[in-house]
């Protein structure tokens, strides 16, 4: 039963989320929408925050889960543009929230998953050092992220998400070419 009514708490929360901002959103909304009373939603939940967290950290998990590895850049950029288009309306509810924190920490974290996931594969060959590696995947996970933060700033626009696609189809042999790089300077 607690699982059933923790579902219908999120499910009734995200439908909410696509009508309206999430500042408009109470949890007498969220009770009323999915029939519950007010102390069952605190058994369950401290606070709105407690859900929205609960929630983005489960999307985050899901779209990671979804992709155990990747090939190129290209590829876990389209799973997030995928994800996130689904939910348009409700991701950038969020994003222009002042939840926007949890939203930052789960965005970084599914960056650094796909980016760490593409290096691994992109470098499986390259006679590259730990502390190089690390600084690849920093580098590239904070490029991913400022461009997904740029898309969102855009409204989710087509053409902003065309564009960065494009750059990550430009330097689709970035993290082989950043080892060389590194590799060159000793």
């Amino acid at each position: 039963m607690a699982n059933f009514t923790r579902r219908a708490i999120k499910e009734a929360f995200t439908s909410l989320l696509e009508e309206r901002p999430l500042n408009d959103i109470t949890v007498k909304d969220i009770v009323e929408r999915c029939g519950i009373n007010r102390n069952s939603f605190y058994y369950h939940y401290q606070d709105l925050p407690a859900l929205i967290e609960e929630i983005i950290k489960e999307d985050a998990e899901s779209i990671i889960q979804a992709y155990p590895s990747v090939s190129s850049i290209v590829e876990g950029f389209d799973a997030v543009i995928e994800f996130a288009s689904r939910r348009r309306r409700a991701i950038l509810h969020i994003y222009r929230s002042v939840s926007w924190d949890v939203f930052e920490r789960k965005l970084m974290q599914v960056c650094e998953y796909f980016v760490r996931s593409y290096v691994d594969t992109a470098l499986a060959q390259e006679d590259i050092s730990p502390e190089d590696r690390k600084t690849i995947i920093d580098y590239y996970k904070c490029v991913c992220f400022g461009l997904t933060v740029d898309w969102l700033d855009s409204g989710m626009s087509e053409q902003y998400m065309k564009s960065i696609r494009r750059i990550f189809l430009l330097k689709r042999d970035m993290a082989t070419e950043a080892a060389v790089l590194l590799r060159d300077q000793v």
